[in-house]
């Protein structure tokens, strides 16, 4: 009997250029998405449970009372989370559900949204979305917040628009009424930031 020859299986075909095409750009669509939604995420509260309460009101008490810190024997560094910095806000203001912080390496982010006064000229009752970035001083014993950049709606703005604001030293300014150049905070030897935390080294 002659045997019948067995039919061979044609070989699997790859995805299509069109399909190729059309998966790059759902994958693009998805990652550009992303980006968009972190950028414009809505800013929520944060709220402190009783016990983060209690630790962060400890240490705004030892930021009162420089003089006499509430900490074991040798210790003058106080350390505020990023966590803990947007909670006070929101204890202890109305802003919290306005500005939050992040804390990055010697630099402040500020994050601001809030619905503009209807009476405003061209931009009344828009929604406004803004950023900011302050510089903070290593340098013990010379603290500064330093303006770096104002953001409005993915804007840069200009210097001129903030008032030359840009690369002054704003804490000097208000303690010093825009003379004092020391840039030393009464009872504060140091301030330091880092990724999510505020340190705060107090003087002898």
């Amino acid at each position: 009997m002659t045997e019948q020859p067995v039919p061979s299986t044609p070989p699997a075909r790859g995805l299509s250029c069109l399909s190729k095409s059309i998966l790059a750009i759902a994958v693009l669509t998805l990652f550009l998405g992303g980006i968009w939604w972190w950028h414009n995420r809505p800013i929520q509260p944060v709220q402190l449970s009783a016990q983060e309460k209690a630790t962060v009101e400890a240490k705004v008490e030892a930021i009162q009372k420089p003089a006499e810190p509430k900490y074991e024997k040798g210790s003058k560094e106080i350390i505020l989370t990023e966590r803990e910095l947007n909670g006070l806000l929101n204890e202890k203001t109305t802003l919290g559900k306005t500005i939050s912080f992040e804390l990055a390496t010697r630099a402040i982010h500020a994050r601001v949204e809030a619905d503009l006064d209807k009476d405003l000229p061209i931009f009344g009752g828009q929604h406004l979305k803004a950023r900011a970035r302050f510089l903070v001083s290593d340098v013990p014993g010379q603290a500064s917040f330093v303006l770096d950049d104002v953001t409005v709606w993915g804007i840069s703005l200009p210097n001129a628009w903030l008032a030359n604001l840009k690369g002054h030293d704003l804490l000097t300014e208000i303690l010093g009424g825009g003379k004092s150049k020391s840039g030393k905070v009464p009872g504060v030897e140091e301030f330091r930031v880092e990724p999510g935390k505020l340190i705060i080294r107090l003087a002898e």
